[in-house]
């Protein structure tokens, strides 16, 4: 087996590749791992490298180094291919989606990293890309998208960066028209966000949907209806903390295994924070499973 490691400097408030590195070569060395390090110079490329390894037959074990961002590309190279195994070694700005298991910290533990159980994930085939986490179209997917301009300013990293975006977008605008079409019934309406969930957490805490499921093979939906600025504040508050059941009126929540949004012009798609846009956007839970190793003794919850 070949523990490949994928470093995105990009990744966080910072380049953590040095640092990241170092912890690498200490620890395997002195375990006697076969490794190797590679590291990611454009978008896209933590796909490119992990679709090279899956394809060569070989069984692997990929560490994304970085965040969600990070993790995104590296599941969406190995949707698909049994001989591996992906894992988050935790450095991003808000490494989300491994809040779903109780000890979220011990993904930034080398030594438990290597020490490790597996499961299978749902992955979401949205268009011609994959998610693991959690995607979104309209305001949420704006201010999900814009992070990374904010988070490496000084005092933005986090849930900082997340309500500066938030700010900003809100007065550009609330919501859009889309026709979505869900279980059978098709809404032509205004919609403030529309949220499709696999895991449960993003933008630095967030968690819209506490009871959903990555291993269910269904998806959470969330359709948000256009409210005012002054209600923003309360409606992403109780959205923020899962909360949706408290907004019968604006918040209508589904669970399917597809849904298709069809928007008026070309629109911001977030998958996992990574930006997309798109007129059509077709989102499915995909055929592909998600061999997905994380520290022994961990829950996901």
């Amino acid at each position: 087996m070949i523990h490949l490691f994928i470093i995105n400097p990009a990744a966080g408030s910072y380049d953590r590749t040095a640092e990241y590195t170092e912890k690498i070569e200490s620890v395997c060395e002195q375990r006697g791992i076969s490794y190797r390090i590679e590291v990611s110079k454009a978008p896209g490329d933590c796909t490119r490298i992990t679709r090279k390894a899956a394809e060569s037959g070989e069984e692997y074990r990929i560490y994304a180094c970085g965040g969600d961002g990070t993790l995104n590309e590296v599941a969406a190279g190995a949707a698909g291919f049994d001989n591996v195994a992906v894992t988050v070694f935790s450095g991003g700005s808000g490494n989300d989606f491994v809040k779903l298991f109780d000890e979220p910290k011990a993904f930034f533990d080398l030594e438990r990293l290597l020490d490790c159980e597996e499961t299978k994930f749902d992955l979401i085939r949205c268009n011609d890309d994959y998610a693991l986490n959690i995607c979104s179209v309209g305001l949420d997917a704006r201010i999900g998208t814009d992070v990374s301009q904010y988070k490496r300013l000084p005092l933005l990293q986090g849930f900082r960066a997340y309500v500066a975006s938030t700010i900003v977008n809100v007065i550009k605008g609330i919501s859009e028209r889309y026709v979505v079409y869900i279980n059978g019934e098709r809404i032509d309406a205004r919609q403030t966000m529309i949220c499709v969930c696999n895991g449960r957490y993003y933008g630095g805490g967030f968690n819209p949907v506490p009871e959903a499921d990555p291993a269910d093979g269904i998806l959470d939906v969330l359709l948000v209806k256009h409210v005012s600025r002054l209600q923003v504040p309360a409606v992403i508050g109780k959205y923020k903390n899962g909360r949706y059941k408290e907004l019968p009126k604006l918040v209508r929540h589904f669970r399917t295994n597809h849904l298709q949004i069809q928007c008026e012009k070309l629109t911001v798609v977030n998958l996992d924070g990574e930006l997309r846009q798109a007129v059509i956007v077709d989102m499915r839970v995909a055929e592909e499973k998600l061999r997905f190793f994380y520290p022994k003794g961990l829950r996901y919850q």
